[in-house]
């Protein structure tokens, strides 16, 4: 049997991951503009940082976390998420005692046992963003508005914003007790899932995708009508700022997320075309979270894009530039000789930052231009026996088709002035 690629994993070939480039060089232009710097965490931490930043209640920690033991003992995790990591890193390097905003954003691949649907992986890539050391709404605003930049630049422009609170460890214990004297008498018409859940956390019941609308209908509690008044204060200053930057939002009282770190204001971008499975973007604030892994009270924020899904949705909207191709040099060589000084002649153009080919084939001449034109190829340099004995090339545009003789050490400035010029 051949060996394939384990279930919910893909390869990237050269031509798809051009389009990912495309789409990170993007993402790389508007964290710039938002004073965002790259962080890069290990792939695997302590399974213990995921269950103590995750919350051991969640579907990550319960279901879908790939956790191995090392040769030393030590229970590892393959990283769910990164949220989790770059607090970590925050707190390992001490970033804490420089009194500022920090602010990072990550690209790279994720891992969730997860059952593979279109757009989702077992290995995806999670590009998202954590700015931590401030409490202040306008935070929140703040990178909210980098996402929906970012969406609207990729031509994504029927975006909705759902938006929440989730309170804050002084209102949410009082709404967590109303949840449970509600579901008291209601438990068997809960899925068994929420049953859990509403024994653990019970706010997580509001996330359940089965029984979730119908708990509305039902008259639940909702914890916006349960905030303290620094939380409604808040969510007010957080609305009062996106109100004035122009970004539409509706408020979704069922909206939880589904890790246990965030407090607060918690989002999620939906984009209307995809019906169904409309997520592109969510995120929250977790100003518990840095105390929970064993640091000091600090706020954060952020939110995390799933890029497979983005890629997906540009494609089947037709958003997704064209990968422009450089065109090559191609050096035709005929003869031993002729190779070696097509060869030392492709190294000198590189070299000056000029995309050159040679072929490795074998092919004759027909077969080397047949390469030049499947490579699309702007000019080609001909070196035969003729040509290295007078110390000159032909050299032919390939769209006008015009064809001159340059002298062999002359080759890489005349291309220096017409492929630059």
């Amino acid at each position: 049997m051949a060996i394939t690629a384990p279930r919910g994993t893909q390869d990237f070939l050269p031509e798809q991951t051009a389009e990912w480039q495309l789409l990170e060089a993007k993402i790389r232009q508007i964290c710039s503009l938002y004073g965002f710097g790259e962080i890069r965490t290990p792939m695997f931490e302590s399974t213990e940082l995921f269950l103590r930043g995750i919350g051991e209640t969640t579907d990550v920690v319960t279901k879908e976390m790939y956790t191995f033991e090392d040769r030393g003992g030590r229970s590892m995790t393959l990283r769910p998420e990164n949220t989790a990591s770059v607090v970590r890193a925050f707190l390992e390097h001490k970033l804490y005692g420089d009194p500022q905003v920090h602010k990072f954003y990550y690209m790279g691949p994720m891992f969730r046992h997860d059952r593979p649907q279109a757009g989702r992986y077992r290995q995806f890539t999670q590009f998202g963003v954590e700015e931590i050391g401030s409490k202040d709404p306008a935070v929140d605003a703040e990178i909210i508005a980098m996402a929906f930049q970012l969406f609207r630049e990729l031509g994504l422009n029927d975006l909705v914003l759902h938006l929440n609170s989730v309170g804050c460890p002084k209102c949410r214990p009082v709404y967590r007790q109303k949840l449970l004297d509600f579901f008291a008498d209601k438990r068997d018409q809960l899925c068994d899932d929420c049953n859990e859940r509403l024994e653990k956390n019970p706010l997580r019941v509001l996330d359940c995708k089965e029984d979730g609308e119908k708990m509305m209908q039902m008259g639940v509690p909702l914890i916006t009508d349960n905030l303290c008044d620094d939380c409604k204060e808040h969510f007010h200053k957080v609305q009062e700022y996106l109100t004035a930057i122009g970004i539409p939002f509706t408020l979704d009282p069922r909206l939880v997320r589904g890790l246990d770190y965030y407090t607060n204001t918690a989002f999620e971008i939906m984009y209307a075309p995809l019906g169904a499975q409309s997520t592109v973007c969510g995120g929250g604030r977790y100003d518990g979270l840095i105390e929970e892994v064993g640091g000091p009270s600090t706020p954060g924020i952020g939110f995390a894009i799933g890029m497979e899904r983005l890629l997906l949705t540009l494609k089947e909207q037709g958003l997704l530039p064209p990968v422009e191709k450089k065109q090559p040099v191609f050096i035709v060589a005929l003869g031993d000789a002729a190779k070696t000084r097509a060869f030392e002649l492709q190294q000198q153009l590189r070299e000056k930052d000029l995309y050159a080919e040679i072929d490795l084939l074998g092919r004759s001449m027909k077969g080397q231009m047949k390469s030049a034109n499947k490579l699309n190829a702007d000019y080609t340099v001909i070196i035969g026996e003729n040509e290295l004995a007078a110390g000159e090339a032909q050299v032919r545009n390939m769209a006008s088709k015009e064809q001159v003789s340059v002298p062999l050490d002359g080759i890489v400035a005349y291309m220096e002035t017409h492929k630059k010029g």
